[in-house]
């Protein structure tokens, strides 16, 4: 497979060794220090962090990484931080098209990564913590390198890898936010606020998602929606006694187990909402078994399962399937309920004998790419509230709503340079995964740039556990992602 591509390659081709060993130096000795000066900096979401402005971490990061963009003296470079009152603050770099690619196409190449952070988590190794980087075997230790801070600075060394060696490249623009984790709600209207300057978008390089090994280059080809939001359960004004309330006044963790039935089988996990599902598009399959085949049990081997002692032996926790291909589908095409978080519950040593006045629960509903998210989330409040249990006050608020998405159709020319992108820097043919996650930038740009080619990619693989604890950046795969991008953008007709 690589002798034809090799030979189809115009005379200003890339030189895919000489591009690998330049941003592996620029990783080594550059790009890794200043991530580890980033994961450092408690830069939360604002949505984990409403004091986000006053504490000053999101402009640190911001900054940071400007003043970084601006030392690289990137020819043609433009950059500046955008703000509009009460929002997060954007980063907005272009870089000019070199002469000889204006003259063949006025497109422009959209770069997207995000700086803001989840919140710390429990759960850390004694040696590692989400704001104590530690680079080691390869990995840098830490809340945000992966999840996806380093995006902008591989997306500046790409660029510098192409320029290095003279290739011609079109137009290139950068959209760095601040408010991804938290839905990304302050984004629209900075992409509204900068449409004229995004220009003519042919192909958007989203970095900010998995990879499904770190053996070769995987595009990510949908993403899940999510509807989530807080539901409460409200029996009391105030604790009272258990031992004079209980079996008189109903618990408000059992009425919450009773209206949670009424949106999911807890003995299967399956939403019971119709609405909910979707069929998965005959492609999407198509290619969830060819990754199947590749990654095999890996799928759900590559989890910390919880171990017990049982009858002198070690068992393990079982996933919901260990059929590879349904497991890809599981976490990618199928709606999942989650509990991410607890009000009304007081930690254990705290817990005297008190019937609680309510529960609260933070939900986050995984929804199929192709459900309307705006939608379910209205349903799923009609679901919860309605005919409550006892007449007791329940309410659900929603947070977090976004629509998923599944890519438009690969072009040839956009197939054949991932394909020659992943052979020359991993030796090993492109992998196409969906992901479980949510990036709502991604239909925005869908919907005002319809014919633009999505090179959806990201350093999350096995074990790197974003948002949880011990999460890491696998920086020997960073450098042949960044290199890969450069690869992809010097075939860009």
């Amino acid at each position: 497979m690589n002798a034809p591509l090799h030979r189809e390659l115009p005379a200003t081709a890339l030189d895919a060794a000489q591009a690998l060993d330049q941003v592996s130096r620029q990783w080594d000795a550059d790009i890794v220090r200043q991530l580890t000066d980033y994961i450092a900096i408690p830069a939360k979401s604002p949505g984990f962090d409403p004091d986000w402005s006053a504490h000053g971490h999101i402009d640190t990061v911001l900054r940071n990484a400007a003043a970084w963009v601006e030392a690289q003296k990137v020819q043609g470079l433009m950059l500046e931080i955008v703000r509009i009152p009460g929002r997060t603050p954007v980063l907005f770099f272009e870089v000019a098209a070199t002469r000889a690619a204006s003259a063949r196409s006025a497109q422009t190449v959209l770069m997207y990564g995000h700086l803001d952070k989840q919140p710390e988590f429990s759960g850390w190794r004694n040696d590692l913590g989400p704001w104590t980087p530690k680079y080691e075997d390869g990995k840098l230790y830490g809340r945000g390198g992966a999840d996806d801070g380093y995006a902008v600075y591989a997306s500046i060394a790409a660029v510098q890898a192409l320029q290095a060696q003279k290739v011609p490249h079109p137009r290139i623009v950068g959209l760095i936010e601040t408010c991804e984790e938290s839905g990304s709600y302050d984004l629209l209207p900075y992409v509204d606020a900068l449409r004229t300057r995004l220009g003519d978008v042919g192909l958007v390089i989203c970095l900010d998602s998995g990879a499904g090994n770190y053996d070769q280059l995987w595009l990510t080809t949908s993403l899940r929606g999510m509807a989530g939001g807080t539901l409460k359960v409200q029996v009391l004004t105030e604790g009272v006694h258990s031992g004079d309330a209980s079996g008189l006044v109903p618990s408000s963790f059992r009425i919450m187990r009773q209206v949670l039935d009424r949106l999911e089988d807890s003995a299967t996990g399956r939403l019971l909402p119709a609405s909910f599902h979707c069929e998965v598009p005959p492609d999407r399959l198509a290619q969830a078994r060819a990754t199947a085949d590749i990654l095999g049990d890996a799928l759900y081997k590559r989890f910390p399962w919880a171990r017990a002692d049982c009858e002198g032996s070690t068992v393990f926790t079982l996933p919901t399937t260990t059929d590879p291909l349904q497991a890809l589908l599981n976490r990618t095409w199928i709606p999942t309920l989650s509990v991410t978080g607890a009000e009304g519950l007081p930690s254990l040593q705290d817990a005297g004998n008190v019937l609680r006045p309510y529960t609260a629960f933070k939900l986050s509903l995984r929804l199929p790419p192709l459900v309307d998210a705006a939608q379910a989330v209205q349903q799923l409040k009609t679901l919860l509230e309605d005919n409550a249990p006892y007449q007791a006050r329940v309410t659900f608020e929603p947070g977090g709503v976004a629509t998923g998405w599944n890519a438009p159709a690969t072009t040839p020319w956009f197939e054949q340079a991932l394909q020659h992108a992943s052979q020359a820097h991993f030796g090993a043919p492109c992998g196409y995964i969906g992901q479980g996650g949510t990036i709502p930038l991604m239909n925005m740009l869908s919907a005002g740039f319809p014919t633009a080619q999505m090179m959806v990619c990201g350093v999350l693989g096995p074990r790197s556990n974003a948002h949880g604890p011990n999460e890491f950046l696998h920086v020997p795969y960073a450098k042949r992602l960044t290199a890969a991008v450069a690869e992809v953008i010097a075939r860009m007709p």
